[in-house]
């Protein structure tokens, strides 16, 4: 009798089941192991150290923001060659005067350059700081003061050529 005739065919039996289904599961969960760890080590969660403090100050904003909203003033700003204008309006439209005008000019990138403007009025509603000759973008955080207490905050992006 021949060898071939004595050899039994290949077939599967739950052990082999058992092998497949512990290796299969083996590799995910290596996997998935793999790419949490590397997920940890690149972003660990941790936004800011003063999570409280930073959402306070947030309320604060958005009370600020509300009760802007009810004053009903409006801003424009705009950049001129050497200077920055800044045109304040009621809810009407009708331009403000006597407000006093303060801001500040960062770079949108880096606290490099940043400068301290005060604005004077030059003509009803009309505010203009000489920061002196400037290029490329520029944020401003201007803030007003009423003659009765009314504060107003803007921020806008300016860009000088």
């Amino acid at each position: 009798m021949s060898s071939a005739a004595t050899e039994r065919p290949f077939r599967i039996k739950g052990w082999h089941v058992l092998a497949a289904f512990v290796a299969f599961f083996g590799v995910v969960i290596a996997v998935d192991t793999g790419f949490v760890i590397m997920s940890i080590r690149s972003f660990p969660g941790q936004v800011s150290v003063t999570p409280y403090e930073d959402g306070l100050v947030y309320d604060r904003k958005l009370a600020q923001l509300a009760r802007q909203e009810r004053v009903g003033w409006r801003a424009a700003a705009s950049a001129a060659p050497d200077a920055v204008i800044v045109e304040m309006r009621d809810r009407g439209g009708a331009p403000l005067t006597g407000l006093a005008i303060g801001g500040k000019l960062e770079r949108p990138a880096t606290e490099a350059g940043r400068m301290t403007l005060r604005f004077q009025e030059s003509s009803p509603g009309r505010y203009i700081a000489r920061p002196g000759r400037l290029d490329g973008a520029w944020d401003l955080t201007a803030s007003a003061l009423g003659e009765h207490g009314e504060r107003f905050e803007a921020e806008r992006r300016l860009t000088w050529p």
